[in-house]
């Protein structure tokens, strides 16, 4: 058993240099082409957006349409581009401390 534990340790050790060659570096665009043959970049967190000028703009009017980029309504908590919008009468939400006390 004791030789499998340091074989695997070794092996670990020798993987260890190559593996900074092998992750993609983060930060970068990659510029890509769709399947209807627009370029567009693809950007690190994972939005995209199109090369030309015209379709991207055409593109952000459609994506504010959608609800979940238009933020909460106006009196609820969240929308901070993550989680969920929080009305004011939430009780799950709004219950107090649950300490007992009767806050």
């Amino acid at each position: 058993m004791r030789q499998f534990t340091l074989l695997g340790f070794v092996m670990l050790l020798a993987m260890l240099p190559s593996a900074p060659a092998m992750a993609d570096p983060a930060g970068h665009d990659i510029e890509v082409t769709t399947p209807s043959g627009d370029k567009a970049i693809l950007h690190p967190n994972g939005r995209w957006d199109y090369v030309d000028t015209a379709k991207a703009e055409a593109a952000q009017e459609i994506a504010k349409t959608y609800p979940e980029n238009q933020g909460c309504p106006a009196g609820w908590r969240g929308g901070y581009g993550f989680g969920r919008c929080i009305p004011p009468d939430d009780k799950d939400y709004n219950r107090g401390s649950l300490s007992g006390k009767g806050w």
